[in-house]
């Protein structure tokens, strides 16, 4: 496997492979760096703040692709991403302009799998929570409720979690405790 130097935006969100995610641009910076990537000079990964950290979000984190973009009226930016591969962040360096440059590695994804058995609550239950969150469902041309780790991914991105929970959870091999995880939190707020 080959290293390969990103660009890094991070938030106090999470974005996952096949996840999508809306950003508002405002800084000059980033602006450019925007248009850095358009360009092709490197590929952009997003990750998960972490507070006085350095660099300034956890080391897993998501490359991503920048599948839709406006130019808002105050001149900002709004920008959607889209996950695409997880990747580990090995070094990272504050360039000149604010922006981080990040050296990575790349993580293995999920595999898709079926949702079988009791577990088809929690697909239910995230489809019921796009209907009530509507402008996250708008992201999203096609929803995956059937396969087990794109509802698990969707619902670590949407749970308020600490980071640092999230984190160990999107960092085990596939995606079963995180479907027990939510399966047991939904069970608990049913009774």
């Amino acid at each position: 496997m080959r290293t390969q130097e990103m660009a890094l935006i991070t938030r106090d969100d999470l974005l996952l492979p096949e996840g999508r995610l809306e950003l508002r641009l405002v800084s000059p910076n980033h602006l450019k760096m925007i248009a850095d990537v358009y360009k092709g000079k490197y590929p952009l990964a997003f990750g998960m703040l972490k507070a006085n950290g350095n660099p300034p979000c956890y080391s897993s984190v998501t490359q991503c692709e920048i599948i839709d973009f406006n130019q808002l009226d105050d001149n900002s930016l709004s920008i959607v991403l889209e996950g695409k591969q997880r990747v580990k962040i090995l070094s990272a360096a504050r360039q000149r302009s604010g922006v981080w440059m990040a050296r990575t590695l790349p993580s293995c994804n999920w595999s898709e799998e079926p949702i079988q058995g009791e577990f088809e609550l929690i697909s239910a239950a995230l489809e019921q929570f796009y209907e009530v969150n509507p402008d996250l469902f708008e992201l999203y041309s096609n929803v995956h409720l059937e396969d087990a780790s794109w509802v698990s991914q969707r619902w670590l991105e949407v749970l308020p979690l600490y980071n640092k929970d999230k984190l160990k959870l999107m960092n085990q091999p596939d995606c079963h405790q995180t479907m027990e995880f939510v399966l047991e939190l939904i069970k608990s707020h049913a009774d």
